[in-house]
């Protein structure tokens, strides 16, 4: 395996790994509520969402109330098909993401936002506490220009509030119609198999 030489600056495309044709998983399942994670109910939406280590990013989301199914995998950069070791070389220009998938009727996007940038401390760059890389860098995906204006003002009502505390600039990514490859088996609601397993995040500490 190659490792990028500075694993905080973006890998350029030219230079990333090629990656596969094929997934690295073909059919997986949500292990708290058994549901397909490849499935997404007609008239619910999504968003891809990076916090830095997915582990407890995806924690935040799975149990609030409108949400159907959350899953890890990686987005953002030019492998195809990446695998973690590959995402972690630096080489893909990947970030580790959580996908959310939810009833638009039942929760807003505005309070998935909340929740988003309340959850981890978005004004980082290339990092997310202790966790050093591109991989971890914040990221927001949507799959509709709609969905990229609400986006974008919770980042500007947000940004204002940092200032206010004398925080920094919000380094987040904001993108949409990103290609989402999902993470190994093992990853996905890994805090829930593994209650006490490794999670970094923590907040800014400023609220909506």
């Amino acid at each position: 395996m190659f490792f990028s030489n500075n694993k905080n600056e973006l890998v350029n495309k030219n230079k990333a790994l090629v990656g596969r044709e094929n997934p690295i998983n073909n059919s997986l399942f949500n292990e708290i509520n058994g549901l397909s994670l490849n499935e997404i109910p007609k008239g619910y939406k999504y968003i891809i969402l990076g916090m830095g280590c997915f582990w407890g990013a995806e924690k935040i989301f799975w149990n609030l109330k409108g949400v159907y199914v959350t899953s890890v995998g990686y987005a953002g950069g030019y492998t195809l098909n990446p695998t973690y070791d590959e995402v972690c070389s630096g080489l893909t220009g990947h970030t580790e993401v959580v996908k959310v998938i939810y009833d638009p009727t039942t929760i807003s996007l505005e309070k998935i936002m909340i929740y988003f940038w309340e959850g981890h401390n978005p004004t980082q760059g290339m990092r997310q506490g202790n966790d050093f890389g591109t991989q971890y860098r914040s990221a927001i995906y949507t799959s509709s220009s709609g969905d990229l204006e609400v986006v974008k003002e919770t980042k500007k009502e947000f940004q204002d509030m940092l200032k206010k505390h004398d925080l920094d600039k919000i380094t987040t990514e904001i993108k949409s119609n990103i290609i989402y490859y999902f993470a190994e088996n093992y990853h996905q609601q890994y805090l829930y198999k593994n209650p006490n397993g490794y999670c970094g995040l923590g907040g800014c500490g400023v609220k909506f």
